[in-house]
């Protein structure tokens, strides 16, 4: 009985740690990172000539998935007895990795936008940011380039 309270806690601080995965900060007009602060950025200007809606996805980390099998098979492994036991455990580790790891992928999913900007000097860049600032075509930006990040804010 302890070894099963011991897998279901520590299957839940890996699952929370995944939630703290997706906070994980993604390109934004308003968020510098620590290193990005303090540091000589290029400034452009432009015009928006057209935006589009994406999805910015950080990359799985497959905890997710981890800690739905765990938690499943725990789970799984109440049900019946003997041979239904085994079947129980494994059935709940596969359902629960499947589970984990649509939350995983949902947790790193953030709405963002393609912003296609003309700029004065002739040449036209597209970028991709969070959608924290709301753009229109035909709206005058900046667009600052540094550290091989860039970012459009009005």
């Amino acid at each position: 009985m302890k070894l099963k309270s011991l897998v279901l806690s520590s299957s839940l601080i890996v699952l929370l740690s995944t939630s703290l995965v997706g906070c994980a900060s993604a390109p934004s007009s308003g968020t510098y990172e620590t290193r990005q602060a303090g540091t000589l950025q290029n400034v452009k200007y432009g015009t928006v000539t057209s935006i589009r809606n994406i999805m910015i996805e950080n990359p799985s980390s497959d905890v997710g998935t981890g800690a739905g099998a765990i938690i499943g098979g725990v789970a799984g492994s109440e049900v019946g007895g003997g041979k239904g036991r085994i079947v129980g455990t494994v059935l709940g580790s596969v359902l629960g990795g499947i589970a984990g790891s649509n939350i995983d992928k949902s947790v790193q999913r953030k709405p963002g936008i393609e912003i296609t900007v003309r700029l004065r000097d002739g040449n036209t860049v597209a970028i991709s940011q969070l959608a924290d600032e709301r753009f229109r075509v035909g709206d005058n930006v900046k667009v600052i380039v540094g550290n091989g990040h860039a970012r459009v804010t009005h």
